[in-house]
């Protein structure tokens, strides 16, 4: 098991013997486990029993326990209190803002065991009779709910793709003669998918007989059809994370197969306003284009009526304009990987520059940095830079944006940073006005360079705070601060589809992974898929901008702030 699966075994651990009412010391020793986990750098799997028992907060109980996962899969203990927790109470438990000790009045007093109990127990005002929820609490649970149910069946695009590209390859593989090519809403490119689709010239019953031997499951008789085809459906192993993820096949002949997948890789609204409505069986994508008088539109950029008559007069953006690495984190605060460690790997991966961007004080759970410790890893940068010309390290922040909009630190310190990220971390339940309030304070202070994760959002876990992205943007063009698109997988926060507002004023994006050990850097090439959909070009993102053109952006910006 790698040390991410570990340490989600002792904090699940942790919770369920706080629900249980257990020990609370030993509660406690599980979850201090599992932080110290997620920040060692080397794989627990290949250390010895002495070297695991040395680490602080492991010692020699944790570490038995860490062997016997290693050793079987599974820990005792773990299996144990699972198996006197009801599922559906560990599904309340992945509700936000409902710690092991909520759930358990939820649990044992309120006798609810499901979220639909939960939500219809919100909707009959039962949880405020209950100490510790009141009305405002209650309120936020059926929110939270229902946004875990309408995401239920949900998969990001990051998690997906192993198993899309993967199973391609082995299709290709196995029918050479044939033709199979991946459609739907991953050739889209969308951030988050509820299946995958292939459109295949592989007969229908060659290809459930390959898929049935290689472990899918097929749920749909080869009869099935959708609005465009025949259709296989499957889905995936048992055994596998994608087992609930629906696989469909769409049939298809050598002489239509370009029109067939052309119409299961457009939207709705796409299809609507394409000319003439109804296409014509083609075997190329590129004949329906010609036969149209249209330029070639990419999948990614089949989403709106818009993008069938809007002319790109620019290449998209691709994974390889990207030219350094804004926004990262190092052990200074919550990074897995020593500052030099992120540096020369930036600089192998043939990357011009790193901007450094550990965690602002306000940020005690991170290990964010005072005022001292800012001083001591300028030094480092400094000899770092030194060592490592012409590469170069910018100094950064991801300084907290507090409650009333003010960055973490002062004026004094601040313009000590080449650049600023400011982001919110803290009390992400706002109402529009008080985000606006918070974001609009932090845009106008004249050291914010960029605004990180604007929304705060978590695909498929959390919602974003809600704000208005086109007053957001104005304010940004106003003040000469770029929009951050988060790469992260699990957050593209900004979205995609605010992108092309953002061009139109004029305002920058950055591209970041957001980067907490070196393999993060991986995940920019997310950002960059979903930027495509938009149309931005290199032009307008500012980690495809060299490190000479950095640094005379960042000149130039500080003369128009007068800072």
């Amino acid at each position: 098991m790698d040390n991410q699966a570990i340490a989600d075994a002792f904090s699940l651990l942790s919770k369920l013997t706080d629900l249980h009412g257990e020990n609370s010391f030993k509660a406690k020793s599980y979850s201090i486990a599992a932080y110290n986990i997620e920040r060692l750098n080397e794989p627990l799997e290949d250390m010895d029993s002495q070297t695991m028992f040395s680490i602080k907060g492991i010692g020699d109980a944790i570490g038995k326990k860490i062997l016997e996962l290693n050793e079987t899969g599974q820990m005792r203990v773990l299996t144990e209190i699972l198996d006197k927790t009801p599922p559906g109470v560990l599904e309340i438990m992945q509700v936000k803002g409902l710690g092991p000790k909520k759930v358990a009045i939820i649990w044992k007093e309120l006798g609810v065991e499901s979220l639909g109990e939960l939500l219809y127990a919100c909707d009959e005002n039962r949880l405020t009779m209950y100490k510790g929820f009141g009305a405002k609490t209650q309120a936020n649970i059926k929110e939270n709910i229902e946004f875990i149910l309408k995401n239920q069946d949900k998969f990001l695009y990051a998690d997906a793709e192993p198993l899309a590209l993967g199973l391609t390859n082995t299709i290709n593989e196995q029918f050479p003669s044939h033709h199979t090519a991946l459609t739907g809403a991953f050739r889209r490119q969308m951030e988050t998918i509820d299946h995958l689709e292939w459109v295949t010239t592989v007969p229908a019953a060659a290809l459930s007989q390959y898929l049935t031997s290689e472990g899918l499951r097929q749920v749909e008789s080869a009869d099935a059809h959708t609005a465009v085809t025949p259709t296989l459906t499957f889905k995936g192993p048992e055994d596998s994370a994608s087992q609930n993820l629906p696989l469909l096949f769409h049939e298809a002949t050598e002489a239509n197969f370009g029109s067939v997948l052309f119409r299961t890789s457009a939207s709705a609204e796409f299809l609507e306003a394409w000319p003439g409505g109804e296409v014509a069986p083609a075997n190329t994508e590129e004949a329906i284009f010609e036969a149209a008088g249209i330029p070639f539109i990419i999948a990614p950029r089949r989403e709106s009526a818009a993008a069938v008559t809007q002319k790109l007069n620019h290449p998209l953006i691709q994974p390889s304009d990207i030219k350094g690495i804004i926004h990262s984190h190092s052990d200074w605060s919550d990074g897995a990987h020593t500052l030099e460690k992120m540096a020369k790997t930036a600089k192998e991966q043939g990357l011009e520059y790193l901007v450094i961007s550990d965690h602002s004080k306000s940020a005690f759970y991170a290990n964010g940095l005072s005022e001292e410790r800012i001083k001591a890893q300028h030094e480092q940068v400094e000899e770092l830079n030194a060592q490592l010309a012409p590469f170069k390290i910018f100094k950064s922040i991801e300084s907290d944006i507090l409650n009333d909009g003010r960055l973490d630190y002062s004026d004094a310190v601040l313009s000590t940073f080449d650049l600023v990220i400011a982001s919110v971390h803290s009390n992400l339940r706002m109402p529009q006005e008080k985000a606006m309030q918070r974001l609009l304070t932090a845009l106008r202070n004249p050291f914010t360079t960029i605004l990180g994760h604007p929304t705060g959002r978590l695909l498929l876990s959390r919602k974003g705070y809600p704000v208005d992205h086109l007053e957001l943007l104005d304010v940004c063009a106003a003040e000469h601060v770029v929009m951050e698109l988060n790469a992260h997988p699990r957050r593209l926060d900004m979205d995609w589809r605010w992108l092309q507002d953002a061009t139109n004023k004029g305002v920058l994006t950055a591209i970041d992974p957001d980067a907490h050990a070196v393999e993060g850097y991986a995940d920019i090439r997310f950002g960059v898929l979903v930027a495509q959909k938009a149309g931005v070009h290199a032009g307008q993102n500012l980690s495809s901008f060299s490190r000479a053109e950095l640094e005379t952006w960042l000149q130039e910006r500080r003369k128009l702030k007068g800072i």
